[in-house]
């Protein structure tokens, strides 16, 4: 597991560098009133600890809250799996990106 501090310093390092990825595109797109930095920051947040593939489900929780509670709720080792590596990911967003 990666330390906060050098979360923190790739964040700040690649943040010039950032494009818009599958959670960065959900969040702007969501009826949330998110900012475009908060949006940002998110997406960095995954790129560090998700797959893209990984990102492209967890975006789909934007849309439907259901498909994230059906994948916490379900019995699947590869739900399971995954539900792990996004807790991780919400757990890494929510320490730096201050929600």
């Amino acid at each position: 597991m990666l330390k906060p501090a050098v979360i923190i310093a790739a964040v700040v390092l690649t943040a010039p560098f950032a494009v818009a990825g599958p959670l960065d595109s959900a969040c702007k797109g969501s009826d949330r009133r998110s900012s475009a930095r908060l949006c940002g920051c998110i997406q960095q947040a995954a790129d560090l600890t998700l797959s893209r593939a990984d990102q492209r489900r967890a975006a789909s929780f934007f849309r439907d809250a259901q498909k994230a509670q059906d994948v916490r709720m379900s019995k699947s080792n590869a739900d399971n799996a995954f539900w792990a590596r996004y807790k991780n990911f919400a757990s890494t967003a929510q320490a730096y990106c201050g929600r």
